[in-house]
């Protein structure tokens, strides 16, 4: 393993540097020197931008322009991807584990032995690829629980390293998928994992702002540059610099506004409303719809300059339905949550209970099953979740109709949800105003493909009254 090592060594004194270097090529290291704590900085980044990062790097604690140690602490993601030997003439214990506590392999102090040189250099270059191997294993691992995400089905698997491919990437991601299918939980776990993490993540919804107020949302604007207009503005795009900018229901946006949004995309620059000058921005952008955006490019409504902007990197969420066994996890995971909450215990999903999770078609998709299992935990008041309890949808006939599946008991207080039935006034006995308002905005929701635009339109309010609506009813746990 030693023959393919590529060594940094990082040492002011020329004479030492150069010997350490002809006993690491005698023993089949390739190696290089830098005499600073700046000349390393640049072969390092060098050479992880051309694919030939370093294996093994030897730090002298005494540089000219910086101590060993501060070089150490300022660049912790160094010991991640390098073995870090630190060699100095100060042999104090203390200096020692400071090195060790900063992810130092090890500790050596001059004058080193040619077999103590080349011997340590070949262990940390072996714990490094050991380490490696180890990584790409678990990474190929299935795994039923991810940045957010819960699930072991194959289609989560690739997600899951979908995710992990792009994260540090600086090209944008385009998210699709069904209304309830994480979207958002995918945007943020790029975020995460992506070295603009300790950046902001900045999340807007196109479809739930005013057209004429989205565009200041996204760029700012100036004091007076428009009626409310009374103060500056700096925007989300500013807001997030740095760190990541995540543009939900892109599909919604006017296509005014698409072409400012293009100009921005391709330039780095934001141009507040009302004023003349652009401010570069630096910003990861992340977007996603539950539209198709071919059909949407088709029918004038999306730039299709625009979308292949966007959509250098895809991601695609499957819908619940597609992802076998993990409607079970997902409702178990949510059950313990939810009964913790309550101050309820509640047995394992017995088989019946998870049968009926399998039929049911789930046009919500995770965010249905959520509010479903929040539902029945509230209303079950023994130690086990009842059918009759998964309220209007799951053990809803006309809906197990729907998904293919048996038609149970109809369960108490439970109106008949067919598409073209008029539900009487006994279907809503017993629910609240508010619980009937949920069971009319999730209907017409899932009647329009999960799409809350085009629910609004059908039941002629704004979208964004609907998502402040789902927002509530996600805080609070409203049952229907």
């Amino acid at each position: 393993m030693t023959e393919s090592s590529r060594v940094l060594i990082v040492e002011d004194i020329m004479s030492l540097a150069l010997t350490y270097a002809s006993q690491l090529e005698a023993a089949g290291c390739q190696v290089e020197i830098a005499d600073s704590g700046e000349k390393a900085r640049y072969y390092i980044e060098a050479g992880r931008r051309d694919g030939e990062a370093f294996d093994v790097i030897l730090l002298d604690l005494k540089l000219p322009d910086v101590d060993g140690l501060d070089f150490l602490a300022d660049a912790p993601e160094l010991t991640k991807h390098a073995s870090v030997v630190v060699i100095t003439a100060d042999g104090s214990i203390n200096r020692a584990i400071q090195a060790m506590r900063l992810g130092a392999y090890d500790f050596l102090v001059k004058p080193v032995s040619v077999e103590r040189l080349t011997t340590t250099v070949k262990r940390a270059g072996e714990r490094l690829r050991l380490e490696q191997e180890v990584q790409v294993a678990r990474s190929l691992q299935r795994r039923e629980q991810f940045q957010g995400f819960i699930g072991g089905s194959d289609v989560m698997q690739v997600v899951y390293r979908a995710i992990e491919n792009v994260a540090n990437s600086k090209a944008t991601v385009f998210i699709t998928g069904e209304s309830g299918t994480g979207k958002e939980v995918a945007a943020e776990a790029i975020h995460e994992l992506s070295q603009r993490r300790s950046g902001r993540f900045v999340a807007i919804n196109c479809g739930a702002i005013p057209e004429n107020l989205l565009e200041s949302e996204l760029f700012g604007h100036v004091k007076g540059a428009f009626t409310g207009a009374l103060e500056n503005r700096t925007g989300a795009a500013r807001e997030a610099s740095g760190g990541t900018l995540f543009l939900d229901e892109i599909c919604e946006m006017e296509l005014k506004l698409q072409v400012k949004l293009l100009r921005f995309l391709q330039t780095g620059m934001v141009q507040p409303v009302g004023s003349n000058r652009t401010v570069p921005v630096d910003v990861r952008v992340i977007c996603a719809t539950n539209r198709d955006p071919l059909v949407e490019m088709s029918e004038g409504r999306f730039r299709e300059d625009l979308f292949y902007r966007l959509s250098v990197l895809p991601i695609d969420l499957p819908p619940l339905r597609q992802r076998g066994d993990d409607v079970v996890l997902l409702a178990q995971a949510f059950m313990t949550r939810f009964s913790n909450e309550e101050g309820k215990t509640f047995e394992a999903l017995d088989d019946e209970t998870q049968q009926t999770l399998h039929r049911y078609h789930w046009p919500g998709n995770v965010r249905e099953l959520q509010n479903e299992i929040r539902r029945a935990v509230v209303m079950s008041a023994g130690n086990q979740l009842s059918l009759a309890h998964l309220g209007t949808t799951a053990a809803s006939p006309a809906m197990r109709a729907e998904s293919g599946g048996s038609e149970p008991t109809q369960p108490q207080h439970a109106p008949d949800a067919g598409a073209d039935a008029a539900p009487s006034v006994l279907a809503f006995q017993g629910l609240t105003l508010e619980q009937i308002e949920k069971m009319v905005i999730e209907k017409a929701i899932a009647n329009n493909g999960g799409s809350v635009p085009g629910a609004a339109r059908d039941l002629a309010v704004s979208p964004s009254t609907i998502y402040r609506k789902l927002e509530k009813w996600s805080l609070t746990g409203t049952s229907s």
